[in-house]
């Protein structure tokens, strides 16, 4: 075999090296295992690859067979964004349900919790806390995954959320660095920017991503977003300004840059996959997510060709991917230790995400009184469209839960097309069965969708008395009426609200 050869075998490894993959199916797929064996050194799951706790560690132990030091990644926040609960809700409320307690001591017991489920399944990594502040309520993307709107409030809880996932045995990952919190665009679709200056953005949307550092953070996840007051050409995951100079250099950060999902449309759309794969990893990057939307082994076996070739053809020094390659190798080491130390792997306290959940619940208005429910409602859910972080599968709402405890509760789910349409009548849908019963209309995040506030004005124009539930960012509805806050959208939440509504 030619030096030529060996060299490129040599490349390849690296490449592969540098790939944190998803792929389909609740088994280890053969080209993932031979991937494995050739150099792969992390793979990433999604709801896809999940369906029980017991077969996600048979899963996790057959792709470990390969190589022991194997990093299993996860996308897994809670609240809204669950995979490991992906099909039944999560049973612990998302980060601004906790940042609302505002108890750090809570915040780490529920990411304990969470951590010994993971750890259990065999999830070494887990893509969380979002340590972004949501400072923008336009934001289409980040929500209720961020603790709050408030630098102090994020990097408290970013900090109690790290150490107690990694009490656990589980790494956490801070992202989207340098902050995703205060942008009007979602990066799966398009490029948004921050448009602040650098003395604002060191005073609100650092101080969290330096909070997790502190609190012994070794991965950080970039953001696909443009941020021009440290470079106005490139988004943050293509940024060498962004990623070493900033977070290496500013922040201190020794541990290993994980890139956000590379097949987005914030950085393929100017470089193609491959092509961003390439600026991410000359820019900073060393391992590099990909398979949320594009799993097939074709796109890893692209992604790899890419970054081999690119060293080859001189775009990318081959130095730069043999030291996101040690970086992989060493996190991989410290991981194994990690999960070696979390301790005994059975469920920590007894529903702590449940009364998370609990203490997170707000209840205004001036007809409080009214509650609990006299008898069982008529619910109308009105569901907007969801970002692409959040599982299409992943039920939330009130109806199931009201159920129940009141059998005779009855539901619709309302979609903002079919009002605008005309498709769906509320009287017909929501006001004619609500006659002679209580009404409840549940929303989510009803400040951003105008179809969704006029809808709830129609209803409770008709219906003074109709209890309004909004589990997205608080944001007062009308006057008047009972107004529940649950802060999430996940099953905990929805458990927690119906528990109010009913007297428990």
């Amino acid at each position: 075999m030619s030096s030529s050869s060996n060299h490129g075998g040599a490349l390849r490894r690296l490449a592969l090296n540098v790939l944190q993959p998803g792929f389909v199916g609740t088994e280890a797929p053969d080209w993932v295992l031979r991937a494995v064996a050739d150099g792969l050194s992390s793979v990433v799951l999604f709801a896809r690859n999940i369906d029980s706790p017991d077969q996600v560690a048979r899963l996790t132990e057959r792709l470990r067979a390969e190589n022991p030091a194997l990093i299993v990644a996860i996308d897994e926040e809670a609240g809204d964004v669950t995979r490991i609960e992906s099909a039944t809700g999560s049973s612990r409320p998302g980060n601004f349900a906790l940042g609302t307690v505002d108890d750090p001591e809570l915040t780490e017991a529920v990411a304990a919790d969470l951590g010994r489920q993971l750890r259990a399944a065999g999830v070494s990594l887990d893509y969380a806390p979002s340590a972004d502040v949501n400072s923008n309520p336009d934001n289409p993307v980040i929500g209720v995954r961020s603790f709050g709107t408030g630098t102090d409030v994020v990097s408290r809880h970013t900090a109690a959320w790290v150490r107690g996932l990694q009490s656990a045995g589980v790494a956490a990952c801070a992202k989207h660095f340098p902050g995703h919190g205060d942008v009007a665009v979602d990066s799966h679709h398009d490029l948004p920017a921050y448009l602040a200056g650098r003395d604002e953005i060191e005073a609100r949307a650092l101080p969290p991503f330096r909070a997790a550092v502190d609190a012994g953070v070794r991965a950080v996840m970039s953001g696909h977003l443009l941020v021009p007051a440290y470079d106005p050409g490139l988004p943050a995951t293509l940024s060498r300004r962004v990623l070493h100079d900033l977070l290496r250099g500013e922040l201190g950060f020794d541990g290993l840059v994980v890139s956000d999902a590379i097949e987005m449309a914030a950085v393929t759309r100017a470089y193609g996959i491959g092509g961003a794969a390439v600026r991410a990893v000359a820019a900073g990057v060393d391992a590099v997510c990909v398979g949320g939307e594009s799993a097939e082994q074709s796109t890893t076996e692209l992604l790899a060709a890419a970054l081999a070739g690119a060293v080859t053809d001189g775009e990318l020094a081959e130095e730069r991917l043999a030291d996101a390659a040690r970086r992989v190798a060493e996190f991989a080491d410290w991981s194994v230790k990690l999960r070696e130390s979390g301790g005994d792997a059975s469920p920590g306290a007894v529903g702590i995400g449940q009364l998370a959940a609990r203490r997170a619940v707000r209840v205004t208005g001036a007809g409080r009184d009214a509650l609990p429910l006299p008898s069982a409602p008529h619910v109308v859910e009105l569901a907007p469209a969801t970002n692409l972080a959040i599982g299409k599968e992943t039920p939330w709402g009130l109806a199931a839960a009201l159920r129940e405890r009141l059998p005779d509760t009855t539901s619709v789910r309302v979609h903002g097309h079919e009002l605008r349409a005309r498709t769906v009548a509320l009287e017909e849908c929501a006001l004619r069965p609500a006659v002679g019963r209580p009404l409840v209309v549940v929303v989510r995040d009803a400040a951003r969708h105008g179809w969704m506030s006029r809808a709830v004005t129609d209803l409770t124009t008709a219906r003074p008395d109709a209890v309004l539930v909004e589990m997205g960012l608080p944001h007062p509805l009308t006057e008047g009426a009972v107004q529940v806050f649950t802060h999430g959208a996940s099953t905990a939440s929805g458990v927690a609200a119906a528990e109010v509504l009913t007297g428990g």
